[in-house]
């Protein structure tokens, strides 16, 4: 779309979707003295003409003056309205996501993005179309919330070559586990305060099941080594098994258990790992004090070295505001006729099988208190090549908790030790089984 086909005076908005996120972009457009300053922002005023929502009905703002006469449940005949400039899609999902943004940007009209679940599997194809249309796909909301991080990946690190994109993407989890640690809550406990605070649904299974975090995972890959990753390239483990006598032992000896979404290069060539899990992490380390709804990424570069952006993980005004910061820089380039370039081109890389993996791990386990059992142990750790750096007994009446922590060893290893302890009669459950972050020179055992 050219200059000249838009209002001089206004770039006008389309906007798919009025949840909480939606709510608060409409409220920060009409919030009283603003609309001057996000004017001169993006150098034009930026007006809603349409709002696409499945029920009319439902209150979605209680600050008065919501333009209710701006609804609409035709979503493709909002989209493919004249007196459109931008579409934001803030629908979720894929379907009818998928095809509205297809639709805008076949229609040559910029398109503003929070969808992680869309982009982490089809955003390679609306990236191409939005290129050959010579307009915007902007989605910073999608992964970081009000953290950006899209940007820096795509523009100002374009040149780098990052070795590792390592954090915490979903402030659902990172507040469940950070009330684990901080409060003494049990896992349900932590729970529920989320959901009574409204930082988690009603049904909580994308955000403590992992598979969230797992799609933002896979767009942080696609952008940081070029790669055309897709959610279901992603590992994925969710918080669930995760025990408040877990967390207890994990400060006991010196990490605190991050909800960590880990995107990293394994060897020279062309292969990545990218994976989503709980893990041990150093008390030191930049990402342990990041609690709460708080999210954090942390970018490790061969020439910039290591750097963390920061910031709140949830919330409809956080990720409204960098939806507003993306329609902004879209209102910019609508009006000079220009658009972002894509990121660069998209290979194909091999997706590392994760027992080709290896770090050291955390592993708990109830026995039977009998002699003879801790040996009994050691020797299915021996046989598969999973070396103890560091163990404690606990005392359980007629059972008793092992606690390990291992060297660096092999998924693969680590995993078919697992499957053989839990046939053991001695062994009656292995608990958590978390891999840890960081070297050996952190945390006890390091002169074992």
């Amino acid at each position: 779309m050219s200059p000249t086909s838009i209002d001089t005076g206004r770039v006008r908005v389309a906007l798919l979707g009025c949840g909480t996120v939606g709510t608060a972009l409409v409220e920060m457009l009409a919030a009283p003295g603003r609309s001057g300053d996000l004017a001169l922002a993006a150098r034009t005023r930026l007006e809603i003409v349409g709002i696409a929502v499945r029920d009319l009905d439902a209150v979605r703002s209680t600050s008065g003056g919501f333009p209710v006469h701006l609804l609409t449940q035709d979503a493709k005949g909002l989209v493919e309205r004249e007196d459109v400039d931008i579409v934001v899609e803030l629908i979720g999902g894929i379907d009818p996501a998928h095809r509205l943004v297809e639709a805008a940007l076949n229609g040559g009209k910029p398109v503003v993005t929070g969808n992680k679940a869309l982009l982490a599997r089809f955003g390679a194809d609306l990236a191409e179309l939005a290129a050959a249309r010579g307009v915007d796909l902007l989605y910073e909301a999608a992964v970081g919330s009000a953290i950006p991080v899209i940007r820096p990946l795509r523009e100002s690190l374009a040149g780098e070559r990052i070795s590792r994109v390592m954090g915490i993407v979903n402030g659902t989890t990172n507040f469940i586990l950070s009330a684990m640690a901080n409060e003494g809550a049990s896992y349900a406990e932590a729970l529920a305060e989320a959901q009574s605070l409204g930082l988690a649904e009603a049904d909580p299974s994308a955000d403590v099941g992992g598979g969230d975090a797992a799609a933002k995972a896979a767009i942080l890959a696609s952008l940081a080594f070029a790669a055309n990753v897709v959610v279901g390239d992603v590992h994925c483990e969710g918080i669930t098994h995760v025990t408040q006598s877990d967390v207890r032992y994990a400060r006991q000896l010196g990490y605190v258990i991050k909800p960590l979404a880990v995107a990293e290069r394994v060897d020279r060539a062309s292969a990545i790992s990218v994976r989503v899990h709980p893990a041990l992490v150093p008390h030191d380390h930049a990402l342990a004090s990041v609690n709460g709804a708080f999210n954090a990424v942390f970018i490790e570069g061969e020439d910039s070295g290591e750097m963390m952006l920061y910031g709140q993980g949830a919330g409809g005004r956080a990720a409204a505001s960098a939806v507003l910061g993306d329609l902004i820089v879209a209102a910019r380039h609508l009006r000079q006729g220009v658009f972002t370039p894509p990121a660069a081109q998209r290979v194909a890389v091999r997706i590392a099988p994760l027992a080709e993996l290896s770090c050291p791990f955390y592993l708990s386990m109830d026995v039977v208190d009998r002699p003879g059992v801790l040996a009994a142990v050691a020797q299915v750790m021996g046989e598969h090549g999973v070396s103890i750096r560091w163990m404690e007994q606990k005392g359980l009446g007629n059972e008793a908790r092992l606690i390990f922590l291992t060297h660096e060893a092999l998924e693969g290893a680590v995993a078919a030790t697992v499957h053989e302890l839990s046939g053991l009669k001695v062994v009656d459950r292995v608990g958590a089984v978390l891999r840890v972050i960081g070297s050996e020179d952190s945390g006890p055992g390091r002169d074992a």
